[in-house]
């Protein structure tokens, strides 16, 4: 069997798995958030924190309990590092310093999982599974619950209300999040990923000396890495060491995890906005950009010319061989058009053209199908701009899902879709100018510009996966990508909220004869045209310096 064919064939059998899962995971996504019962876990959970989840909230404060908690998990993650070296647990490991503990607790915070440190040689057992691991659970369903909220802005009418952001919280965690991540972390197991608390020793002998490994909960945290759309690997080669994805099926079984959840929301959307065909338009325009993009970078990746590229196959540089072009072309962009940042493979060694696929996949705002959550409200803004946009091309008042999309609601999209790239191209600009940041890039021209470019589109857009190339352990760029982190999570979600709260307001708008359908092939394709548009004019001058210039050189 050729490499084509076997990646083919996997892409096939990961598509079939996901239909599988789509309609039963996702409605049972839509009985959880629009449950009034609450389990006795989660009401001693609600006790212990003194939240009362029976209480509807207003945007505002769904907000305000949003960025209180991240506020939290920030400084407590924080102090977790800083006192690294007096806990018990912690394998003879310092404490972090003040500037990469920042970064750390942000990017996990904010659900990025941007690594400037080697796991396996920084953090020890109580930081990994009591801090890191922790954040993986909570900042996906914070992800998750802002999502709901926006859906219940387009279901509900007359009213402000949003929901209960801790009960969201805790209902995404326990009841979603934490069994799927059980059984997921059984089959991680079961293939041959590590799961103890063993502490480091040395593996064999080797010309030059041995090798040191830790032990670790590495199954468990490498589910909920996948699954919670995070990416922090326990290892510094992430999901290219052995222990944390051992064998094809694996590898796999991983990228079924980072995506099942964001695709299977769209069936929550349309069976909490009672319009299964809704839920269907978006899920065709994120399966329809993601397929592509797949399909473009396994031919971009085949399609080396040389003896070199003839000989391996293909781009084999910085890939695994046993997981092969194939396998490693689908899972650089799973993680990259979601907000995982996991790797399997080098992506700095990918061609110029597949370096490009993984900047723009990211640019799109990862949302085909996005982060656990983030996806979907991510694309549900692209849907207002595309209506928005539709409207006036025929004269005529923009209205989704029964919503007036007028003033007001436009300015919260402009908004949303403008902070991201004003903070990456911004940043980049700033580390371009100033001479010490880029005394980082390993490399020069145009390869060297995409480092830097890729640092900055990864945290802003909270995905986390690194270029590699460049040393990102300064007091520079821990700082700014961690500040990229922050306010590229929280605040779009902002915009997001307040939206919903507007939308919630507002009273239904009949339907007539000139009301655009939203559920539509026609629609779909005005979806992804309006995605790419945008992100293209935005970008393409960024894209043009590097990946593109190094592309068209080579």
């Amino acid at each position: 069997m050729s490499p084509q064919t076997a990646g083919v064939l996997q892409l096939l059998a990961l598509i079939g798995a996901l239909a599988l899962a789509y309609r039963p995971l996702g409605d049972y996504m839509a009985r959880v958030y629009s449950s009034e019962k609450h389990y006795k876990p989660e009401k001693w959970i609600y006790r212990a924190i003194g939240a009362n989840p029976g209480t509807e909230m207003r945007w505002p404060a769904y907000l305000r309990g949003v960025l209180a908690f991240s506020a939290v998990s920030v400084l407590f993650l924080y102090a977790l590092q800083r006192l690294q070296g007096v806990l018990p647990g912690s394998l003879g490991f310092q404490s972090i310093d003040p500037d990469q503990a920042f970064n750390t607790a942000a990017s996990f915070v904010a659900n990025t999982n941007w690594q400037s440190y080697y796991g396996e040689q920084a953090m020890g057992h109580v930081v990994q599974t009591g801090g890191l691991a922790v954040q993986n659970f909570v900042s996906a369903a914070v992800g998750m619950a802002v999502a709901v909220a926006l859906v219940r802005g387009f279901a509900r009418s007359r009213t402000g209300e949003l929901g209960n952001f801790w009960a969201d919280l805790v209902r995404g965690t326990v009841r979603i999040l934490l069994p799927m991540a059980v059984i997921g972390a059984l089959v991680l197991v079961a293939c041959g990923a590590i799961q103890n608390f063993a502490g480091i020793h040395e593996v064999g002998q080797f010309t030059g000396g041995s090798q040191q490994w830790n032990g670790g909960a590495v199954a468990s945290q490498e589910v909920i890495k996948e699954l919670g759309t995070n990416g922090g690997g326990y290892f510094n080669a992430n999901s290219a060491h052995p222990f944390e994805n051992p064998t094809p099926f694996s590898n796999l079984f991983e990228i079924f995890l980072i995506l099942v959840i964001p695709f299977s929301l769209t069936r929550t959307f349309g069976r909490m906005v009672g319009n299964l065909r809704q839920g269907y338009a978006i899920l065709a325009t994120m399966a329809v950009i993601w397929i592509g993009f797949t399909a473009l970078m396994m031919w971009t990746e085949f399609a080396g010319h040389g003896p070199a590229f003839e000989a391996a196959g293909g781009a084999m540089e910085g890939k695994e061989t046993r997981f092969g072009i194939g396998a490693s072309a689908i899972f650089s962009v799973a993680t990259t058009l979601t907000s995982t940042g996991a790797v399997n493979s080098f992506h700095s060694s990918y061609t110029g053209f597949g370096g490009g696929i993984q900047l723009l996949g990211m640019q799109l705002g990862e949302i085909a199908p996005g982060g656990v959550g983030s996806g979907l409200y991510g694309m549900l803004i692209m849907a207002v701009i595309a209506v928005f946009i539709a409207g006036l091309m025929v004269g005529r008042t923009p209205e989704y899902l029964g919503k007036k999309i007028g003033t007001r609601e436009i300015k919260f999209a402009a908004c949303y879709i403008l902070i991201t790239p004003a903070l990456v191209l911004c940043f980049t600009a700033a580390a371009m100018a100033l001479p010490t940041p880029a005394n980082s890039m390993t490399n020069t021209g145009a390869h060297g510009f995409s480092e830097i470019l890729y640092a900055y589109t990864s945290g802003a857009n909270n995905n986390g996966s690194a270029f590699a190339g460049l040393n990102a352990d300064t007091q520079w760029f821990n700082s700014t990508i961690g500040i990229a982190m922050l306010l590229g999570r929280f605040l779009p979600m902002v915009f997001v909220l307040a939206l919903a709260g507007s939308l919630a307001e507002q009273k239904p708008v009949p339907e007539t004869a000139g009301t655009l359908r939203t559920d539509k092939p026609l629609y779909t394709g005005l979806l992804v045209g309006t995605i790419m548009i945008i992100t293209g004019l935005t970008y393409f001058p960024a894209l043009a310096l590097g990946p593109l210039a190094e592309g068209l050189a080579s």
